[in-house]
């Protein structure tokens, strides 16, 4: 299939929605601050796209407020730990937060897509707009949220994804016998399709696997392997075109919204849409500084891998079954799961 482009998505066109709507909270607004807190397992120094994006969103939505809503981040899992946030969120102790989806896939099986398609043909932003479409189409995905006292109003798709491995692959001859880093569902039957054996692990603990040889690969983007310093023992990334990984939802208790004015809400709504392209753009320019970096000064050398030989992994039975089963599953709650399949289908 075709890929989408980004012009669904045009910054200029969200900027004037955004101070459109910001030019009727004037005088009128309620004089009473509204402070939202906002959970987030990030640490504040992290510096990375996450981040700089995170503060940006809470600027940008109390100027636009004029001050009448204020967001308070508290970073590095202070209040929740990063598999705690849904609930936390949910059940008031927060009033917005991060939840990163393929924690979980029982859970939330409808916003947890992407989990079952891996490799999937999209950039960061393009997985983003379809993420923002699909929410906007289809009831389900926001039905599955509220049943968690939740609602999206942002969408953090990670990078692309290629493997970090402590000796190179060059072709799908070499990944036989390969011990890789494995988790969620599409991701182990990949891993036997290309010949490899998936272990399953933690991101915390894959430094010291791929140090002591117990994972030969981790599949993992340019700006998280540098956070990670997965790069300081694994010495070669294959650029495996896995497609942008997904990802996180920016959400906010269905209660905290509801106490917010129309006005409010969406300005909020429209920093979220605006969201997508900063923190996209972010991500981009961190990841092009990651590869000089690579070259220049850590010896990480990128290589190329086939995307003929992925695509074929990805026709393997295994892999199939596990897209398939996502479809089953969303068709019995009246989502159209084969039309999503298809615009993530790798070819």
């Amino acid at each position: 299939m075709r890929s989408i482009g980004v012009s669904g998505l045009s910054t200029a066109l969200a900027t004037a929605v955004a101070l459109a709507v910001t030019a009727g909270f004037g005088a009128g607004a309620a004089a009473q601050t509204k402070t939202l807190n906002w959970l987030t397992y990030k640490p504040a120094g992290a510096g990375d796209a996450q981040a700089v994006t995170t503060q940006w969103f809470a600027d940008a939505v109390e100027k636009r407020t004029k001050g009448a809503v204020k967001i308070k981040i508290h970073w590095g899992g202070s209040v929740a730990k990063i598999n705690e946030i849904p609930d936390a969120v949910g059940k008031g102790l927060g009033d917005m937060g991060d939840v990163v989806t393929p924690y979980f896939p029982d859970k939330m099986p409808v916003n947890n897509a992407i989990s079952f398609f891996i490799p999937q043909p999209h950039s960061s932003v393009e997985l983003g707009i379809l993420m923002e479409k699909w929410n906007g189409k289809y009831p389900q995905f926001a039905q599955e949220l509220g049943r968690y006292n939740l609602k999206v109003v942002g969408f953090r798709p990670l990078e692309p994804y290629g493997l970090i491995c402590t000796k190179p692959v060059r072709s799908l001859d070499e990944f036989k016998g390969k011990r890789i880093r494995s988790y969620g569902f599409a991701l182990p039957a990949l891993i036997k399709a290309l010949g490899g054996t998936p272990v399953s692990m933690g991101t915390p603990e894959t430094y010291e696997a791929l140090q002591r040889g117990i994972l030969d690969c981790s599949p993992i983007g340019p700006n998280l392997a540098r956070g990670w310093k997965f790069d300081e023992v694994a010495k070669y990334y294959v650029d495996v075109p896995l497609g942008a990984s997904w990802g996180h939802l920016i959400v906010v208790n269905l209660n905290s919204w509801k106490s917010l004015d129309a006005t409010a809400q969406d300005i909020i709504q429209g920093v979220g849409t605006e969201y997508l392209v900063h923190y996209t753009k972010a991500l981009d320019i961190e990841i092009e500084k990651i590869k000089e970096l690579w070259k220049k000064e850590l010896k990480v050398e990128v290589v190329p891998f086939p995307r003929e030989q992925l695509a074929k992994a990805a026709q393997n039975a295994d892999v199939q079954k596990v897209r398939q089963e996502w479809v089953d599953k969303v068709s019995k709650l009246g989502l159209p799961g084969a039309d999503i399949a298809d615009e993530l289908a790798f070819q």
